[in-house]
């Protein structure tokens, strides 16, 4: 008998009639001889009515308070879920994330998991349940209730999948699988039929909408190997594993998008040693990812600092950025986010010269100016207008011929 996990994203839990859909797709997969574990996401459209409710009673809620209410979107799909598979006569259970034994340090909001202790999952799947964990959630050492952050539910399976050391790991979501660029922003955008934890690692990170970053990343510490593929029909997706030779035979695997950017500059910061860490210290303390970097060239004793966040930290940047200026003496803080960053990502990279000359030149010959720059040993990205966003992914897709792989 062998232990599968499947995790369904909001748009596969989005109404009733899809609830129904994925729980008989569940006993299916119990009744081919399997025990199942289910982990669910919110309803699609759930978490943001949450959201905008909780920032119509408050501009800058509690992040504790945040973490209680956005919990309630899984709550109530593991609910629905299990009631779906007791109508078809299915035993099945729903845990909370912190029932299931998942326990995360104490960043509200974009917690991270520590341990996970399943024994109630054990128990419940050896009385015969399908066992339905709510994703995207868990809770601290004193038992407060944390959230994951956006795409959490991916992490909650991954991690799932790991402590139960499943047999198999399938992600289902309103897609196929992974493909080469978003198929709404490139047309003739092509299925991946495999890909390393490393490349689709970059896609998340960079924009790609298929899997949260942090939970490639704990696949790949933890070696669980998974199937990304649609709720919706029987196709067979993208398997994401560790990186073979043959992998390296694809200089560039795709290209991503992140509409989501804002760039922020602190201007006329002295230029002395130290004023960069100090900076750098209270975005970090402010719980915040910095992306892309860049410190201009000193003139007359000072430089301006330059770099990337997403939207939704951008008010928070502001926040602390603007104390900490005017204690290191910097003239001041600036934002823009009518910006976007597009990426070409490959392990192929590493073994082929040329492709950064090749990406600009193609940007250049379509008049998209390049704001920023950031390289990793398998890709590279750029910061240009939001404007020239999906002409970018198109010209890139086109240049690398993507569409024929």
């Amino acid at each position: 008998m062998a232990l599968v996990v499947q995790k369904y994203g909001g748009t596969s839990v989005g109404n009733p009639d899809r609830i129904k859909n994925v729980a008989r797709r569940v006993l299916a997969t119990q009744q081919a001889g399997n025990q199942v574990v289910v982990v669910v996401s919110a309803m699609s459209g759930v978490t943001d009515s949450l959201i905008k409710l909780a920032k119509e009673i408050h501009d800058m809620p509690s992040e504790r308070e945040m973490d209680v209410l956005l919990a309630t979107g899984e709550q109530t799909t593991i609910a629905l879920l299990a009631m779906a598979l007791h109508a078809l006569g299915a035993k099945a259970a729903s845990l909370t994330g912190a029932q299931a034994g998942i326990v995360t340090d104490r960043a509200h909001t974009k917690a991270k998991i520590t341990n996970i202790t399943p024994k109630r999952v054990h128990d419940q799947l050896n009385d015969g349940n399908v066992v339905i964990i709510a994703g995207f959630q868990g809770e601290t050492p004193e038992r407060q209730i944390t959230t994951l952050g956006r795409g959490g539910s991916d992490l909650s399976a991954i991690a799932i999948a790991a402590a139960l050391k499943a047999d198999l790991c399938q992600i289902y979501t309103d897609v196929d699988g992974v493909y080469t660029a978003d198929p709404r922003i490139v047309k003739d955008a092509q299925k991946i039929q495999e890909i390393s934890y490393d490349e689709l690692l970059e896609m998340a990170a960079l924009g790609s909408k298929v899997m949260q970053a942090r939970s490639v990343e704990f696949a790949k510490k933890f070696n669980v190997v998974f199937e990304v593929r649609s709720s919706f029909n029987d196709n067979p997706g993208t398997i994401v594993k560790a990186e073979t030779r043959s992998m390296e035979d694809v200089v560039i695997r795709g290209v991503a998008v992140d509409k989501k950017q804002a760039k922020v500059t602190v201007a006329h910061v002295p230029d002395k040693p130290g004023m960069a860490s100090r900076i750098f210290r209270a975005v970090a303390d402010a719980n915040i990812n910095v992306d892309v970097i860049v410190q201009n060239v000193s003139e007359a004793g000072s430089t301006d600092i330059t770099f990337t966040v997403g939207t939704d930290d951008l008010k928070k940047s502001l926040v602390a950025l603007e104390k900490i200026a005017r204690e290191v003496g910097a003239s001041g803080v600036t934002a823009q986010d009518n910006i976007a960053k597009v990426s070409i990502i490959g392990v192929g990279m590493k073994s082929h010269p040329g492709i950064a000359a090749e990406m600009f030149e193609a940007l250049a010959a379509n008049h998209i100016n390049i704001g920023m720059i950031s390289t990793s040993e398998i890709k590279i990205s750029v910061v240009i207008d939001l404007k020239d966003a999906d002409k970018a992914a198109g010209v890139l897709h086109e240049k690398f011929e993507l569409s024929k792989k």
